[in-house]
């Protein structure tokens, strides 16, 4: 789920610097070096169920990983979704000090092959458009657009965008989640149920869970609709522990049209082109 986009500008291109917009006088604001993982797809390693500074290794429960793949066969049978996410991220400065920006994500998803999400935060404003064909990632503030062609479904489509530019696709662990053949409890080393919770009225059950390099928690809605409800991550190979949180409101009967996973480029709008990360190829 990590939101962090690397979109190119400029002829050879340099990174879409953290920003839309120039701090005062041109200036830009002061870049963290590091931030919070908002992806728990980390590949496990057996020293990451012990605590720091203990030989303990923290153990699984069964129900916990149960309710995760639980969720997972419910999200497979979604068709079609719509979500908003509010979303908090901190990120550590080069002194040290960590700092915390709010955003805002709202996904509309047609499986197997259409996704739309706008992601707003006060750096940044992207428009993600995926129509079985084509991926379009569009910077409204600066009106700068790059398209390239895709996959044929999610899955692809964003294993292809994270090798090959680097970008990650918004919300993107709801399609593992939801993907067939991924059990959500692979990679685990510990899994808790802390017990029931409310998220936002919802009734849910509270789940905490550590991956090489992630502590999460999730709170998946009681019930027959097993939707996470609320997530939180911890980066735990940084002495900072920046986190990542965001709360889901979800919408399983949206309306939509073809239409609404084209891009059409506004007047004035540049295209440009993703830079490829470093021994990626072309298709």
């Amino acid at each position: 789920m990590r939101l962090v986009v690397l979109l190119t500008l400029i002829g050879g291109l340099s990174a879409m610097a953290y920003t839309d917009n120039a701090g005062p006088e041109g200036t830009t604001p002061a870049k963290p070096n590091r931030s919070a993982s908002a992806g728990a797809t980390a590949t496990p390693n057996p020293s990451s169920s012990q605590r720091p500074g203990t030989s303990t290794p923290a153990s699984n429960d069964a129900d916990a990983t149960r309710a995760l793949d639980r969720m997972g066969a419910y999200l497979r049978t979604l068709k079609a979704f719509q979500v908003h996410a509010v979303t908090s991220r901190d990120e550590v400065l080069e002194n040290g000090q960590k700092v915390t920006f709010t955003g805002a994500v709202n996904l509309l998803v047609s499986r197997p092959d259409r996704f739309r999400a706008e992601v707003a935060s006060d750096r940044q404003q992207r428009e993600y458009l995926y129509d079985g064909k084509s991926f379009t990632l569009w910077a409204q503030r600066v009106n700068y657009y790059a398209t390239v062609p895709a996959p044929p479904t999610l899955g692809q489509l964003g294993a292809e965008l994270r090798d090959k530019y680097d970008i990650e696709v918004p919300l993107a662990d709801l399609f593992q989640w939801g993907s067939e053949g991924n059990t959500a409890a692979a990679g685990i080393t510990a899994a808790t149920d802390i017990g029931p919770s409310e998220v936002e009225g919802v009734s849910c059950e509270h789940f905490a869970l550590r991956q090489d390099g992630v502590d999460w928690q999730v709170w998946i809605q009681q019930g027959d609709f097993a939707l996470p409800r609320k997530l939180i991550l911890t980066t735990t190979t940084d002495e900072a522990r920046p986190e990542y949180s965001s709360v889901l409101t979800w919408n399983l009967a949206p309306s939509f049209n073809d239409a609404a996973f084209t891009f059409n480029p506004p007047p004035g709008a540049q295209k440009i082109t993703f830079a490829q990360t470093s021994g990626s190829t072309g298709r």
